[in-house]
């Protein structure tokens, strides 16, 4: 995975093969399938590439439809779906081997002025004051699990601000059992523009969205029981922001059962604004012998 924001932004910046035609690479990585937020965020480029000017992405929908193989390029193929005079719609088709492996729907709109108000931000400690996620985990998961990711994860900077395990700053609450918060950036500068910023968030949503389906069973995806994987991932972006700078990512599961998970997420800036929400869906189904 990208170790530098300067191998994130390559790994974002996709090959034009045809007219909605593009070709994303591969980066180097321990993973044996290709990583949901790296596909995702690729689509995202590919739909962006053909937006109407003067329209900007304000939502995507997406599935995962087969596990990616990291070792050969990914074809994005960009449907037009409509373009109206306020709104657009593109889906793309994520293909390797001749098979789609992903589907993306994406939906633009023209700036304007409307309604405005937002949920208010938890109060948590600054990002500063919140330990690393990697060296929580370093108590959690064997060594060898944590540098993996401590290499597949370093263009990312992650600081646990509390979760919902016996013993945890959010345990005890009886309307979220499964709730965890982490300030999230990316580690280093990147270019300005909005859609590098866009296709950055939605490469780190994917990281620890779905762990908070797990935090009420004293369970991570370490343990060799589990098994995991995203079957879907959506994002709205609501307001300007920068993935860059800290983030605090609110992620609550409001239900786990016949093998899956939910969780939803929100986003927010240091000063308090509401920058986009997610919601995903995933795997975590316990094997047999646990």
């Amino acid at each position: 995975m990208p170790t530098s924001v300067e191998e994130l932004v390559d790994l974002l910046d996709l090959e034009t093969i045809d007219a909605n035609l593009y070709r994303g690479r591969q980066p180097i990585t321990f993973f044996q399938r290709v990583f949901g937020g790296q596909v995702a965020g690729q689509a995202m480029v590919a739909a962006e590439r053909t937006a109407p000017e003067g329209m900007t992405m304000h939502s995507l929908h997406s599935y995962f439809l087969r596990p990616g193989d990291p070792n050969v390029p990914i074809i994005y193929d960009v449907e037009r779906i409509r373009d109206g005079s306020s709104f657009a719609t593109r889906r793309v088709e994520a293909r390797q081997h001749g098979r789609p492996i992903y589907y993306l729907t994406a939906s633009f709109q023209v700036a304007e002025e409307g309604l405005e108000h937002q949920d208010a931000m938890p109060e948590v400690p600054a990002p500063d004051d919140c330990p690393r996620n990697l060296d929580l985990l370093r108590k959690r998961a064997p060594e060898e699990y944590v540098k993996v990711l401590e290499q597949e994860w370093s263009v990312l900077d992650m600081r646990a601000a509390g979760d919902s395990r016996p013993g945890g700053v959010l345990a005890g609450d009886p309307h979220h059992p499964a709730r965890q918060r982490f300030w999230v950036r990316v580690d280093g500068r990147l270019p300005d523009g909005p859609m590098i910023h866009k296709a950055a968030l939605t490469y780190l949503t994917d990281v620890t969205l779905l762990g908070s389906a797990l935090v009420a069973h004293g369970v991570n995806f370490a343990d060799p029981h589990m098994q995991a994987a995203s079957l879907d991932h959506t994002i709205w972006f609501h307001r300007p922001f920068r993935a860059d700078e800290w983030l605090l990512y609110d992620q609550v599961s409001p239900s786990a059962s016949q093998g899956r998970g939910l969780a939803i997420g929100r986003l927010f800036t240091q000063d308090g604004r509401l920058i986009a929400s997610t919601a995903q869906e995933g795997l975590i189904r316990v094997r047999a012998g646990r």
